[in-house]
C-alpha cells in the first residue's frame, strides 16, 4: 500500500503535554469528523487543512486538557494523512472507556460548510486505516464514533459510508502519492551508500512500514536504492546525491 503522510513537524504540531499510552492493538478504526463548520476554501488551499488541524489540536489541548490532537490520524480532501498521535498510542477522542478498543481517524469535513467528503478524502481515509492494520496492530473493525457514543459524530454522509463498509470510491482514483505538484519542494531524502547491519535492517523497515515492497534481509544492494528512490519520487522530495549513514536517519524522520 501507499500512504502520503504528513509528519507532525511538516503541519506544525505542538509536542504533547505528557506520554503517551501504548496500543498493541485494537478492533478496529472508528471514524470522524469535525463537529464544527469547515471552510470550503480547505479544498482549494492545501495550507488550509494544516492551519485547520493545528486549531483542532489547540481546542484538544487548551480546551479539553487532552495532552495532544486526540486523534491518531487526520485526512484532508486532498488525500493527505496527517499525523496526530501516530499508530499505537491511545486516541482521547473516541469518549470515555472507548480509547483501547478502536483508533480514531479524523475526516476533514463538519456539520458546516464542506459537509462532503471528496473520492480522495475517502481513499485518504482507507489508506489511513490500512496503515494501522500494518503499524499498528488494528483490527477489521470500521465504525463511526456515534457507535458506541452519543454523537452526530462522523455526520450524516461520512457514516453513511461507514455503513456501507467504507468502500474505495469507484472509477478513476484521485490523485495521490506521486501525482501533481511536490506538496514540499525543495527537501531531500537521500539513499545511504554504506550501512551495516541495525543500520540498514531499520532503513528497509521503516519503507516496508510506510507500504513499500521490499525484502527487510540486512542487506544493502539495488533493491533497497530502487525502492528509496521510489519512495522519494512518490513523495515529491529530490533524489540528490549521496549522504554517508551518520545523516540517513534524521532526513529519513522527517517524512
Amino acid at each position: 500500500m501507499s500512504i502520503d503522510l504528513v509528519s507532525r513537524q511538516e503541519w506544525g504540531a505542538r509536542p504533547p503535554k505528557g506520554s503517551y499510552t501504548t496500543l498493541r492493538s485494537t478492533k478496529g478504526v472508528k471514524v470522524h469528523y469535525t463537529g464544527s463548520r469547515v471552510d470550503p476554501a480547505i479544498l482549494d488551499d492545501h495550507a488550509k487543512c494544516a492551519a485547520l488541524v493545528r486549531q483542532i489540536q489547540n481546542g484538544h489541548m487548551d480546551g479539553n486538557g487532552w495532552i495532544d490532537i486526540g486523534y491518531n490520524l487526520a485526512v484532508c480532501p486532498h488525500r493527505k494523512v496527517f499525523v496526530g498521535r501516530g499508530p499505537n498510542r491511545l486516541p482521547a477522542a473516541n469518549g470515555p472507556g472507548l480509547n483501547t478498543g478502536h483508533y480514531a481517524v479524523l475526516g476533514l469535513v463538519g456539520s458546516s460548510g464542506l459537509v462532503e467528503p471528496t473520492d480522495a478524502m475517502l481513499h485518504g481515509i482507507r489508506d489511513a486505516i490500512e496503515y494501522l492494520r500494518q503499524v499498528g496492530g488494528a483490527g477489521q473493525e470500521i465504525k463511526g464514533h456515534r457507535d458506541g457514543y452519543a454523537t452526530e459524530c462522523p455526520g450524516e454522509r461520512l457514516y453513511a459510508w461507514v455503513r456501507r463498509g467504507a468502500p474505495r470510491p469507484v472509477g478513476e482514483e484521485q490523485p495521490g502519492p506521486g501525482t501533481g505538484a511536490p506538496p514540499w519542494p525543495g527537501r531531500l531524502l537521500r539513499y545511504p551508500p554504506v550501512m551495516y547491519g541495525d543500520d540498514v535492517r531499520a532503513w528497509q523497515q521503516r519503507l516496508c512500514e510506510l507500504g513499500y515492497e521490499l525484502e527487510v534481509d540486512g542487506a544493502y544492494g539495488p533493491q533497497t536504492r530502487e525502492v528509496t528512490i521510489t519512495f522519494q519520487r512518490d513523495r515529491g522530495l529530490t533524489v540528490d546525491g549521496i549522504v554517508g549513514p551518520e545523516s540517513w536517519n534524521a532526513a529519513f524522520a522527517e517524512v
